[in-house]
């Protein structure tokens, strides 16, 4: 009976051992996938960023303005922006407000 103890307890141990190891290696692959595809994910954050950042710049902007459009742009003053609104199946026209008024 003793004999018998011994012999399963190690055979438990040897399929424990096996499925801990097969459940952390799923969980390595798993977490190779995500990053892997964070990296991914990073590399195309950071181009549109860099894309962003060098289409939005003033410089940038002012030099398209010049070639893309000539004069047809027309600086407005941001005061004179307006809200329209639909209540009650008419149009209301409301000041803009901005966040730090």
């Amino acid at each position: 009976m003793k004999k018998f103890s011994v012999i399963f307890l190690i055979l438990f141990l040897i399929l424990f051992t096996a499925f801990i190891k097969n459940s952390t290696k799923r969980t390595d692959d798993q977490i190779f996938v995500i990053k892997e595809n964070l990296r991914s994910l990073n590399k195309d954050f950071e181009n549109f960023k860099l894309e962003n950042d060098y289409l939005s710049s003033a410089e940038k902007l002012l030099e398209f303005q010049y070639l893309y459009f000539d004069d047809e742009l027309v600086k407005n003053d941001i005061r004179n922006i307006n809200t329209i609104n639909i209540r009650n199946n008419k149009l209301e026209i409301e000041r803009f407000r901005f966040i730090n008024e």
